[in-house]
């Protein structure tokens, strides 16, 4: 598996961000949907990664820049012919390493609270992110769950 950055304008990956807006709507009401779309992925302060198998896309994820010493996961995605495979772990040690070099002194994010996010939790867990307040625009929101780890 490689994973590189991306500039998102290769069709695989403008699908795949589409089908991870897609499913947002299926668990989240639109007012507690955070997931970003194409133009707001490209901004300067967001980095963005895929995960490829040779021709084949097998996911995406995202660090944006809070500050100097915080940093926010975004996008996590695998493609549906991927799951299962590893490719979320991978993702998630490529940005926790990104941002340990960046010399981010905490990695933050944001995930659903409804049953079909559990698999999402339980990898964060997995590696070392715990339950916190809202941190940086948001607010609190039932449909919302806020994790952290220090680095």
């Amino acid at each position: 598996m490689d994973i590189n950055i991306d500039d998102l304008t290769k069709p695989e990956v403008i699908s795949l961000i589409n089908e991870h807006l897609h499913g947002m709507t299926l668990h989240s009401p639109p007012e507690s949907i955070h997931a970003l779309g194409l133009e707001k992925l490209k901004r300067p302060e967001i980095t963005f990664w895929t995960a490829w198998n040779g021709e084949q896309l097998m996911g995406c994820g995202a660090l944006k820049e809070l500050d100097r010493h915080h940093g926010e996961l975004k996008s996590m995605r695998t493609a549906s012919a991927h799951l299962r495979k590893g490719v979320a772990q991978r993702m998630l040690e490529h940005i926790i390493k990104e941002a340990e070099r960046r010399g981010y002194t905490r990695l933050s994010l944001e995930t659903g609270s409804m049953e079909a996010f559990t698999p999402a939790r339980k990898l964060y867990e997995k590696y070392g992110f715990h339950y916190c307040p809202p941190f940086g625009d948001y607010a609190e929101d039932p449909n919302s769950l806020f994790m952290t780890k220090e680095l």
